[in-house]
């Protein structure tokens, strides 16, 4: 997809508004807005600005990245007066997202999560990878390119 197709380009232009999608949060690199379908009380989206198509596309060398999304998902949750340690951070595996740019799926309450949403934010299922998933596939990934 084109990033002038894309919705999540378009909401962080400004280009496109959308139902609940203000910023909780702004740098030169990231937003953070609520999910339109929110899973829990809290379940906000951490979208860099940058165009990327998704989890699965991501390098060795994004760990910062991904680091730096987590550490901003856990700063909203403590502003919007969360359960931080009561949280699931996780990315939609391809095929399985609506959106194809990256984005961090950050959700507090995990208790009041209904089986719906248990079901769609399920922790390694084919579609669903937390974020200690993704990082030890791309450090992973450095230490075969190490091998070889």
């Amino acid at each position: 997809m084109s990033e002038s197709k894309c919705i999540f380009c378009k909401i962080i232009a400004g280009t496109a508004t959308v139902q609940n999608t203000d910023f909780l949060f702004e740098s030169d690199d990231f937003v953070v807005f609520r999910d339109i379908r929110p899973a829990s009380k809290h379940h906000y989206l951490v979208v860099p600005k940058e165009h990327m198509s998704d989890s699965a596309s991501l390098k060795e060398s994004d760990v910062d990245l991904v680091e730096r999304m987590v550490a901003i998902g856990k700063e909203v949750l403590e502003k919007q007066g969360a359960d931080v340690s009561d949280n699931r951070m996780g990315f939609h595996w391809p095929p399985f997202h609506t959106v194809s740019h990256l984005h961090l799926h950050v959700i507090s309450a995990q208790n009041e999560m209904g089986w719906i949403a248990r079901l769609i934010f399920k922790p390694n299922s084919f579609w669903f990878v937390t974020v200690d998933w993704l990082l030890n596939r791309l450090r992973n990934m450095n230490a075969e390119s190490a091998k070889q």
